[in-house]
């Protein structure tokens, strides 16, 4: 686990500095492989392990969620690490993570996304027994 894509949440929370500065605008002025720096925050009053997210220029910009802050926090204390911003899809935002030394690769955005198995057809006018239900018309 080297490098690691990790969602940056709480993006649309107003911050608390004295400007109230945007979360979402500072993530539209980020270019991807833009550094930006992780702050572990172990007297978050919502979350001992929270670790904030940050752009160069000083912005904070979200959260790491609080299924990944643990992990991240404790490995950024025993590593070296290096984050740079990835994408700004929609209403999510990610960093690249790299632990160990060098630069996070991000991935090429004009590669194919990998091949999902599509979901079976539906025929709305078909009939489809319940299989722990009762035999109909027996």
């Amino acid at each position: 686990m080297d490098e690691l894509t990790l969602s940056v949440v709480g993006i649309d929370f107003p911050n608390t500095d004295r400007s109230k500065s945007n979360r979402r605008m500072e993530l539209l002025l980020c270019a991807p492989g833009e550094p930006v720096d992780l702050r572990r925050e172990p007297k978050n009053p919502h979350d001992a392990n929270a670790v904030a997210v940050f752009s160069g220029r000083g912005v904070q910009m979200g959260y790491l969620s609080a299924e990944r802050a643990p992990l991240i926090g404790r490995r950024m204390q025993q590593e070296e690490h290096v984050a740079v911003f990835q994408a700004l899809v929609g209403t999510m935002a990610y960093i690249r993570i790299r632990f160990g030394g060098g630069a996070p690769t991000l991935p090429d955005p004009d590669a194919p996304a990998p091949a999902r198995s599509r979901p079976a057809t539906f025929d709305p006018d078909a009939f489809y027994p319940d299989p722990e239900g009762p035999e109909w018309g027996a």
